[in-house]
Protein backbone atom coordinates (compact mmCIF):
# COMPACT_ATOMS: atom_id res chain seq x y z
CA UNK A 1 0.00 0.00 0.00
CA UNK A 2 2.80 2.43 0.97
CA UNK A 3 4.47 1.49 -2.51
CA UNK A 4 1.18 3.11 -4.06
CA UNK A 5 0.67 5.81 -2.51
CA UNK A 6 4.53 6.79 -2.86
CA UNK A 7 3.89 5.88 -6.53
CA UNK A 8 1.05 8.22 -6.53
CA UNK A 9 2.83 10.78 -4.90
CA UNK A 10 5.57 10.99 -7.49
CA UNK A 11 3.31 11.24 -10.31
CA UNK A 12 1.23 13.91 -9.40
CA UNK A 13 4.40 15.63 -8.85
CA UNK A 14 5.99 14.47 -12.13
CA UNK A 15 2.32 16.28 -13.40
CA UNK A 16 2.53 19.20 -11.94
CA UNK A 17 6.12 20.19 -12.48
CA UNK A 18 5.25 19.66 -16.47
CA UNK A 19 2.21 21.90 -15.98
CA UNK A 20 4.33 24.20 -14.86
CA UNK A 21 6.64 24.05 -17.31
CA UNK A 22 4.19 24.56 -20.26
CA UNK A 23 2.55 27.50 -18.16
CA UNK A 24 5.70 29.11 -18.11
CA UNK A 25 6.57 28.04 -22.05
CA UNK A 26 3.17 29.97 -23.02
CA UNK A 27 4.04 33.15 -21.24
CA UNK A 28 6.67 33.51 -23.79
CA UNK A 29 4.73 33.47 -26.85
CA UNK A 30 1.61 36.79 -27.54
CA UNK A 31 -0.76 36.59 -29.50
CA UNK A 32 -2.90 39.02 -30.61
CA UNK A 33 -5.69 38.85 -33.70
CA UNK A 34 -7.19 41.52 -35.86
CA UNK A 35 -9.99 41.75 -38.33
CA UNK A 36 -10.00 44.07 -41.29
CA UNK A 37 -11.06 44.57 -44.84
CA UNK A 38 -12.74 40.68 -44.43
CA UNK A 39 -9.66 39.11 -43.35
CA UNK A 40 -8.34 37.93 -39.49
CA UNK A 41 -4.83 39.35 -39.59
CA UNK A 42 -2.79 37.68 -36.87
CA UNK A 43 0.47 39.34 -34.82
CA UNK A 44 2.30 36.95 -32.78
CA UNK A 45 5.81 36.81 -30.93
CA UNK A 46 7.98 34.23 -29.34
CA UNK A 47 9.83 35.63 -26.64
CA UNK A 48 11.45 32.84 -25.42
CA UNK A 49 12.08 30.88 -28.37
CA UNK A 50 15.58 31.94 -28.75
CA UNK A 51 17.41 29.78 -26.47
CA UNK A 52 21.50 29.81 -26.44
CA UNK A 53 20.64 26.06 -27.22
CA UNK A 54 18.73 27.41 -30.54
CA UNK A 55 21.89 30.23 -30.98
CA UNK A 56 24.61 26.98 -30.81
CA UNK A 57 22.43 25.37 -33.61
CA UNK A 58 22.18 27.84 -35.93
CA UNK A 59 25.61 29.31 -36.00
CA UNK A 60 26.62 25.39 -36.05
CA UNK A 61 25.36 25.69 -39.53
CA UNK A 62 22.53 23.49 -38.57
CA UNK A 63 19.22 24.49 -40.61
CA UNK A 64 16.72 26.09 -37.79
CA UNK A 65 13.14 26.29 -38.21
CA UNK A 66 10.47 27.63 -35.78
CA UNK A 67 7.14 26.32 -37.37
CA UNK A 68 3.54 28.11 -35.59
CA UNK A 69 0.34 26.21 -36.00
CA UNK A 70 -2.22 28.64 -36.01
CA UNK A 71 -5.98 28.09 -35.68
CA UNK A 72 -9.17 30.38 -35.73
CA UNK A 73 -11.69 28.15 -33.73
CA UNK A 74 -14.97 29.04 -31.65
CA UNK A 75 -15.75 27.70 -28.16
CA UNK A 76 -18.59 25.34 -28.07
CA UNK A 77 -20.62 25.51 -24.50
CA UNK A 78 -19.84 21.67 -22.96
CA UNK A 79 -17.91 20.49 -26.39
CA UNK A 80 -14.90 20.50 -27.97
CA UNK A 81 -14.15 24.02 -29.37
CA UNK A 82 -14.46 23.98 -33.48
CA UNK A 83 -11.92 24.34 -35.30
CA UNK A 84 -13.19 26.67 -38.35
CA UNK A 85 -9.46 27.18 -40.15
CA UNK A 86 -5.86 26.40 -39.92
CA UNK A 87 -2.36 27.65 -41.12
CA UNK A 88 1.54 26.92 -40.87
CA UNK A 89 3.72 29.55 -40.73
CA UNK A 90 7.53 28.65 -40.78
CA UNK A 91 10.46 30.85 -40.24
CA UNK A 92 13.83 29.09 -41.22
CA UNK A 93 17.58 30.09 -40.89
CA UNK A 94 20.81 28.27 -42.36
CA UNK A 95 23.81 30.08 -41.38
CA UNK A 96 27.14 29.51 -43.85
CA UNK A 97 30.11 30.00 -42.20
CA UNK A 98 32.10 30.38 -45.16
CA UNK A 99 30.72 33.35 -46.22
CA UNK A 100 29.14 34.54 -42.73
CA UNK A 101 25.49 35.04 -44.08
CA UNK A 102 22.33 33.83 -42.92
CA UNK A 103 19.37 32.70 -45.76
CA UNK A 104 16.42 33.27 -44.07
CA UNK A 105 13.19 32.26 -45.51
CA UNK A 106 9.10 32.21 -44.63
CA UNK A 107 6.69 29.77 -45.61
CA UNK A 108 3.05 29.77 -45.49
CA UNK A 109 1.23 26.60 -45.77
CA UNK A 110 4.20 25.21 -47.40
CA UNK A 111 4.76 27.83 -49.43
CA UNK A 112 7.87 30.15 -50.06
CA UNK A 113 6.38 33.68 -49.27
CA UNK A 114 9.62 35.45 -48.33
CA UNK A 115 13.46 34.82 -48.94
CA UNK A 116 16.34 36.93 -48.25
CA UNK A 117 20.45 36.80 -47.20
CA UNK A 118 21.47 39.15 -44.48
CA UNK A 119 25.19 39.24 -42.86
CA UNK A 120 23.21 41.10 -39.86
CA UNK A 121 22.75 39.13 -36.88
CA UNK A 122 20.26 41.59 -35.60
CA UNK A 123 18.01 40.35 -38.21
CA UNK A 124 17.79 36.62 -37.59
CA UNK A 125 15.55 36.77 -34.18
CA UNK A 126 12.66 38.71 -35.27
CA UNK A 127 12.37 37.40 -38.53
CA UNK A 128 12.73 33.66 -36.46
CA UNK A 129 10.15 35.11 -33.51
CA UNK A 130 8.08 37.78 -34.65
CA UNK A 131 4.89 38.14 -37.35
CA UNK A 132 2.95 41.32 -37.79
CA UNK A 133 -0.30 41.51 -39.15
CA UNK A 134 -0.20 38.04 -41.01
CA UNK A 135 -3.92 37.95 -42.96
CA UNK A 136 -4.51 34.00 -42.69
CA UNK A 137 -8.06 34.05 -42.84
CA UNK A 138 -10.73 35.27 -44.38
CA UNK A 139 -14.38 35.98 -42.46
CA UNK A 140 -16.61 34.68 -44.55
CA UNK A 141 -18.86 32.31 -42.72
CA UNK A 142 -18.10 33.96 -39.26
CA UNK A 143 -21.20 34.99 -37.57
CA UNK A 144 -21.75 38.64 -36.19
CA UNK A 145 -21.20 39.15 -32.79
CA UNK A 146 -19.93 35.65 -31.89
CA UNK A 147 -16.47 35.15 -29.73
CA UNK A 148 -13.70 33.11 -31.91
CA UNK A 149 -10.34 32.86 -30.62
CA UNK A 150 -6.98 32.50 -32.27
CA UNK A 151 -4.45 29.93 -30.95
CA UNK A 152 -0.67 29.40 -31.74
CA UNK A 153 1.80 26.92 -30.95
CA UNK A 154 5.48 27.22 -31.30
CA UNK A 155 7.59 24.09 -32.19
CA UNK A 156 11.33 24.20 -32.95
CA UNK A 157 13.38 22.01 -35.31
CA UNK A 158 15.82 20.34 -34.23
CA UNK A 159 14.07 20.03 -31.14
CA UNK A 160 16.43 21.66 -28.70
CA UNK A 161 15.33 19.34 -25.62
CA UNK A 162 17.79 15.93 -24.77
CA UNK A 163 14.87 13.99 -23.76
CA UNK A 164 11.83 12.69 -25.29
CA UNK A 165 8.41 13.98 -23.00
CA UNK A 166 5.56 12.74 -24.95
CA UNK A 167 3.56 15.76 -23.88
CA UNK A 168 5.26 18.28 -25.04
CA UNK A 169 3.86 20.36 -27.85
CA UNK A 170 5.87 23.49 -27.95
CA UNK A 171 4.58 26.81 -26.44
CA UNK A 172 1.39 27.63 -27.20
CA UNK A 173 -0.98 30.46 -26.55
CA UNK A 174 -4.43 31.91 -27.53
CA UNK A 175 -6.05 35.67 -28.12
CA UNK A 176 -10.02 35.91 -28.51
CA UNK A 177 -12.33 38.66 -30.67
CA UNK A 178 -15.97 38.94 -31.52
CA UNK A 179 -16.21 39.16 -34.79
CA UNK A 180 -18.16 42.53 -36.04
CA UNK A 181 -18.44 43.14 -39.63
Amino acid sequence: MRTFGRLALATALLLAAAGGAVLSAADGLRVMPLVRDGRVLVSFELADGFTPEVYEAIHSGLPTTFAYEIELRRSVPFWIDRTLAAATVASSVKFDNLTRRHQLGRTLDGRMEESRVTEDEGEVRPWMTRFERVPLFRTTGLEANVEYYVRVRARTRPRDAWFFWPWDRGAAASASFTFIP
